[in-house]
């Protein structure tokens, strides 16, 4: 989500590894807010990290505190909004 500007309210970009291990998200460039959302083999979140916009060459990185599968990235505070935490499962359609 590089250089966007802004992202629909149910849009989300879903990131699918071969495997589960522990993922690393930096937000260099990324101007809005997100929510990246650490999603295990078992479609359960297993940790919510919560990144702030960046657009200067350091940036923070975002590292799961366990091993995931799937990453979602969404609208920053939308897990807040939508009451979803850790231990939640996801359906994917």
């Amino acid at each position: 989500l590089m250089f966007r500007e802004n992202l629909c309210s149910d849009c989300c970009m879903l990131f699918v590894f071969d495997a589960s291990d522990y993922r690393s998200f930096w937000m260099k460039n990324t101007v809005i807010p997100l929510d990246i959302i650490f999603i295990d083999e078992n479609f359960e979140i297993v940790d919510i990290k919560y990144a702030l916009l960046c657009v200067t060459n350091i940036c923070s990185t975002y590292t799961s505190s366990n091993k995931a599968r799937y990453v979602l990235e969404v609208n920053g505070g939308f897990t807040i909004e939508n009451n979803i935490n850790m231990g939640d499962t996801v359906a994917l359609r």
